[in-house]
C-alpha cells in the first residue's frame, strides 16, 4: 500500500504542472497566427458567394474601389490589429469579428496610388502574426471614350479620357509605344506628348485590368453658333470637336470659303455672308460631315409656326405685352419705334431690359422685369409627343453692361415648370461678371425646365417628362422671362441687355 501511495506521489508534481500549463496550451492556440480559407459576399444566403479560395488562376476579380462588405473566413481572426485590401487599410469594428469570421467594408481605394506590389492581396494582420491571401480587387477593363486634339503637332500635350484608365502597363498611339505618360489621379484621363507621324491608326492601352483599342477618329461635331441670326459680315463661330483641316463649310445653304480654325478644332470662325434662305451649318472635314438638325438665320421663319417658332411676327411687336418691363426698340433710326444704338449688329427691332441693383427677393414677371409674350405656338402638334431631349428654346441676346447676380426665371402660361438662366454663376461657389461680345445665340433644352422644389427651390425638382408638361395638350402657350434676386443680398450690378428672336426648335 505505501509502495502505491509512494508511487502516485511521485507523479503529482508531474500532473501539477500540466494541469498548470493547460491554460497557456490554451492561450498560445488562440494567439497563433491567423489562417483564412476563403473570402465570401456579405449577403444572405445563396448570395453569399465564394468570392477568393486563394488561387488567382481560377479566382475572378471583384470590381469596384470600396464600400461594399465581405466576410473573411479562417482561424485565429479575433484579435485583429490590421486589415490591408492591397495596402490600404480597413476601418474595424471588433463587434463584427470572432475567431472564425471576420465582417469588414473594403476601404476606397485609388488604384493610381497604389503599391503595386501588393496589387490582388489581403493581409490580415493579428497579435499571434499575420498571413497575406490572394483577393483579386481591381477596377474594370478600361474604356477609351475621346482623344483631346487629333491634330495636335508633335510634342504638344494630348489627352485620352475614358474610364479604369488605371495602371497602366503599356500604351502606343498610331503605333508608336509611348513610354511617357500622366494618368490623372481619377482614371478618366492619360496626358502625354504627341509623336511624329499622321493622325490615323489606333490608340492601343493595356492596364492590370485588361486592354482596349481605339480608333484614331476625329470626325467633327457641332455643339452650337455663336449668333444663328447674325447679319452680313458680322462675325460668326460655330463651336464643336474636331473642326480643322476642313473642306467645306455652308451657312444656311450658302457656302463660306474664307475661314479659320481655332489650333485644337474647338471652333471656327467666319464671317458671314450674305445669307437667302435659312438652313443648316455642314462642315465637311478629311473625316466626315457635321450637319446641324436645326436651321440658322431662321429669323426669316418667323411666322412659319410650322417649323417650331412661336414668337410669330416679333418684328412689328404683335406677340408683345407691353407692360412686362422690356421695352420694344430698334437698331436703326427712322421708324416709329424707339431707337436705340447700344446694341450694335441687329438694325431690327428687339428688346432691351434695363433693371437696377436688385434688393434680396425682388424682381417678379411684371413691372419692370420681364419679357412677356402672349399665346402662340410653342411645338408644333405633330411633334408633341417627341422625345424632350430633342427641343430646346433659343433666343439671342446682347449684354453690353458686365451682369452680376440675379437669375432669369423662365416659364410657360402654365407656370408650374421652370428655367433658370444665369451664366454669371460658373459654378456652385464661382462666379463672374457676365457680358456678351456683340449678339449671341443662347440655346436651353426643354429638358431644363424643372419643376418647383419646396426644399430646393424654384426650378430645382424633376424635369418635365413631356413636352405637354409645359405646354399643354395643345402646345399652345404664353410666355414669360423674368429677373428675380433669390440672394440674401442685394445684386452686384443690374441687368443691362437685349433680346430677340424666341422660338422653340428641334435641335435633334
Amino acid at each position: 500500500m505505501k509502495r502505491n501511495l509512494d508511487i502516485r506521489l511521485c507523479f503529482l508534481p508531474l500532473f501539477l504542472m500540466m494541469v498548470a500549463l493547460l491554460p497557456a496550451c490554451k492561450k498560445d492556440a488562440q494567439n497563433g497566427a491567423p489562417t483564412i480559407t476563403s473570402v465570401r459576399a456579405y449577403k444572405a444566403s445563396p448570395n453569399d458567394v465564394q468570392l477568393s479560395s486563394n488561387n488567382p488562376s481560377t479566382d475572378s476579380t471583384l470590381v469596384g474601389n470600396g464600400g461594399f462588405y465581405v466576410v473573411i473566413v479562417g482561424n485565429n481572426l479575433k484579435d485583429v490589429t490590421e486589415i490591408d485590401f492591397e495596402g490600404v487599410p480597413a476601418s474595424i469594428n471588433t463587434a463584427f469579428i470572432t475567431e472564425t469570421n471576420a465582417v469588414v467594408k473594403i476601404p476606397s481605394i485609388q488604384y493610381s496610388t497604389i503599391d503595386t506590389t501588393k496589387y490582388y492581396t489581403l493581409q490580415y494582420k493579428t497579435k499571434g502574426g499575420s498571413i497575406t491571401y490572394s483577393f483579386k480587387l481591381g477596377p474594370a477593363a478600361p474604356v477609351i471614350t475621346a482623344i483631346s486634339n487629333v491634330f495636335a503637332n508633335p510634342g504638344d500635350s494630348v489627352y485620352i479620357y475614358g474610364t479604369n484608365l488605371f495602371l497602366i502597363q503599356g500604351f502606343s498611339y498610331a503605333g508608336t509605344a509611348i513610354k511617357s505618360f500622366k494618368p490623372s489621379a481619377d482614371g478618366t484621363s492619360v496626358g502625354f506628348l504627341m509623336p511624329s507621324g499622321p493622325p490615323t491608326g489606333v490608340v492601343s492601352l493595356t492596364t492590370k485590368a485588361g486592354k482596349v483599342i481605339f480608333n484614331i477618329v476625329a470626325t467633327p461635331t457641332i455643339t452650337g453658333v455663336s449668333n444663328e441670326n447674325a447679319y452680313t459680315d458680322d462675325t460668326v463661330y460655330v463651336y464643336g470637336t474636331y473642326l480643322k483641316n476642313i473642306q467645306s463649310l455652308t451657312f444656311a445653304g450658302t457656302r463660306v470659303t474664307s475661314f479659320t480654325s481655332s489650333s485644337d478644332g474647338s471652333s471656327v470662325a467666319f464671317a458671314q455672308p450674305t445669307l437667302t434662305q435659312s438652313g443648316p451649318v455642314s462642315i465637311t472635314t478629311t473625316f466626315g460631315t457635321a450637319t446641324t438638325v436645326y436651321n440658322v438665320d431662321d429669323v426669316a421663319d418667323l411666322s412659319a409656326i410650322v417649323n417650331g417658332e412661336w414668337l410669330s411676327n416679333a418684328e412689328n411687336g404683335s406677340n408683345w405685352r407691353f407692360y412686362g418691363g422690356a421695352n420694344l426698340v430698334m437698331g436703326s433710326s427712322g421708324s416709329w419705334i424707339t431707337y436705340n444704338n447700344q446694341f450694335p449688329d441687329n438694325p431690327g427691332t428687339f428688346f432691351f431690359l434695363n433693371t437696377n441693383v436688385l434688393t434680396p427677393g425682388e424682381g417678379n414677371n411684371y413691372s419692370s422685369y420681364a419679357v412677356l409674350l402672349n399665346d402662340a405656338q410653342w411645338v408644333p402638334t405633330a411633334n408633341l409627343s417627341d422625345p424632350v431631349d430633342n427641343w430646346a428654346l433659343k433666343f439671342e441676346v446682347s449684354i453690353t453692361k458686365p451682369w452680376k447676380g440675379g437669375t432669369f426665371i423662365i416659364q410657360s402660361g402654365f407656370g408650374s415648370y421652370t428655367a433658370l438662366w444665369q451664366p454669371w454663376q460658373i459654378t456652385a461657389t464661382k462666379t463672374a461678371a457676365y457680358s456678351t461680345k456683340g449678339w449671341m445665340t443662347v440655346t436651353i433644352p426643354l429638358s431644363a425646365f424643372r419643376a418647383n422644389d419646396p426644399t430646393l427651390g424654384q426650378g430645382m425638382g424633376a424635369p418635365i417628362s413631356q413636352i405637354t408638361d409645359l405646354v399643354g395638350a395643345s402646345g399652345n402657350s404664353k410666355f414669360f422671362m423674368y429677373i428675380h434676386n433669390f440672394s440674401a443680398q442685394p445684386t452686384a450690378t443690374g441687368f443691362y441687355g437685349a433680346f430677340d428672336n424666341f422660338r422653340v426648335v428641334k435641335v435633334k
